[in-house]
């Protein structure tokens, strides 16, 4: 039996209603067993209700500074916006594994001394707006019924932050320029439902993975190799060419600097993005002097993501399987 078919930057293995990120970056989402049904009910939506969910997608708006998590199967973001006056709108925004707004849910926001109950903007959309608040630290939202929870979220000290375009687009620009990298990932479609992968990517078209208690693959050019789980036999199939290596990201609005922090030693900078093809929200380290990027989380629907990144340019060939 062939492995279901990973989905790096190609597309492969997901059909018209999968997210942009996931058909690039989220192999292991259908390489896992534990995750197949999520790939599958991605995989059978066709483009009209592709375009239908999109509609219905509570995407952020224009300028804002913008987080996201798990609550426990629903992916929630918030956004917070500065508007003249040292006034804020808030956003929340509650996405269901299906990639559809969240209705009915009773969300109260608040910003230093100001509390209120957000107002419907649509379906998943909860909005708030502040009257002048000099320094804004922090924002608790609580969600109360059936997506109960809390979440405290620090604003970046310099306020408003600073935009990071075009830091997103050197270190993507650097990304596509490697040779080669390894990378861990951690992946969640629901709780308690989840994969561990370790994967190498090389120039031009070469990609292994290896799921921990899962598949593994190797793929040169045009051809692929599969090893089922406990297997230590290869299975010979074609496949179309996978380009690497590529971000995870497709598309970047609404990016700006959260702050600056030390990973892994080293001096490094916090950016927030979200990206508008693949509908997901970005948290990303990367170092200011070699535009690297360190570690990547990733939040849309059904798909709970964390990558750390090491060995640039430096990661061990890839071949056919001996």
């Amino acid at each position: 039996m062939r492995a279901p078919v990973p989905g790096v930057a190609g597309g492969l293995g997901a059909g018209p209603g999968y997210p942009a990120a996931v058909s690039r970056l989220l192999p292991a989402i259908t390489a896992a067993v534990a995750l197949a049904a999520v790939a599958l009910t991605a995989g059978s939506a066709g483009a009209g209700a592709a375009a239908e969910r999109s509609a219905r997608f509570p995407a952020p708006p224009a300028n804002a500074t913008v987080y996201a998590r798990q609550l426990r199967n629903d992916a929630l973001a918030l956004a917070v916006v500065p508007l003249a006056g040292k006034r804020l709108r808030v956003q929340a925004s509650v996405v269901g594994p299906q990639g559809n707004g969240v209705g009915g849910v009773q969300v109260a926001v608040a910003v230093s001394a100001q509390r209120k109950l957000a107002t419907a903007c649509g379906a998943g959309c909860y909005r708030a707006d502040f009257g002048r608040i000099e320094h804004p630290r922090v924002v608790d939202v609580s969600l109360s019924g059936s997506r109960n929870g809390s979440w405290r979220v620090t604003l970046p000290a310099a306020w408003p932050p600073r935009p990071a375009g075009t830091l997103v687009a050197r270190a993507g620009h650097v990304w596509r320029s490697l040779d080669s990298l390894t990378f861990r990932e951690d992946l969640a479609s629901a709780v308690g439902i989840s994969v561990s992968s370790t994967w190498r990517v090389q120039r031009p078209d070469r990609v292994a993975y290896d799921v921990k208690g899962g598949w593994a693959g190797i793929v040169v050019g045009t051809k692929r190799w599969d090893r089922a789980p406990g297997s230590t036999r290869w299975e010979a199939s074609s496949q179309s060419r996978l380009p690497q290596p590529l971000p995870a990201w497709v598309g970047v609005t609404d990016a700006h600097v959260l702050g600056e922090t030390t990973y892994r030693g080293r001096r490094a900078v916090r950016v927030s993005f979200f990206d508008p093809q693949s509908r997901a929200w970005f948290t990303v380290t990367i170092d200011p002097r070699t535009s690297r990027t360190l570690d990547v989380w990733m939040i849309t629907n059904a798909h709970f993501m964390h990558d750390v990144y090491r060995a640039f340019n430096s990661t061990p060939p890839i071949v056919p399987p001996a």
